[in-house]
């Protein structure tokens, strides 16, 4: 569980910028394995001054981590922090009745088809 709406709060803005957010899907896509950040600045095509940067919000807001690996650094998104975040929206923002709760924040429900 997250310590509280600080945290999300600091999660949610350093995910409310279309780079940041681009960065931590690409990193979220290379699961735990992670990329180096010329990996990362290439595929998004973004110069590595302004790559710096938004790692190093996304990984003060907690939601990606970093290590060495030789001379470089890898970096990886935190599942663990993903899960916290998203549980505590689910948990803060979707309550009422378990009816609403599960009609506002369960799966979408799938159209039914005529077998045919």
């Amino acid at each position: 569980m997250m310590n509280g709406s600080p945290d999300a709060v600091t999660a949610l803005s350093a995910l409310a910028h279309q780079h940041r957010l681009g960065v931590y899907r690409l990193l979220v896509e290379a699961g735990s394995a992670g990329l180096n950040a010329g990996t990362v600045a290439a595929r998004l095509e973004m110069p590595a001054s302004s790559l710096t940067f938004h790692l190093q919000h996304l990984h003060r807001a907690g939601l990606i981590t970093q290590r060495r690996q030789g001379r470089q650094r890898i970096y990886s998104a935190d599942f663990t922090a993903m899960r916290r975040l998203v549980g505590y929206l689910t948990e803060n923002c979707c309550r009422g009745s378990l009816v609403e709760r599960r009609a506002a924040c369960g799966p979408p429900k799938r159209p039914r088809t005529r077998a045919g």
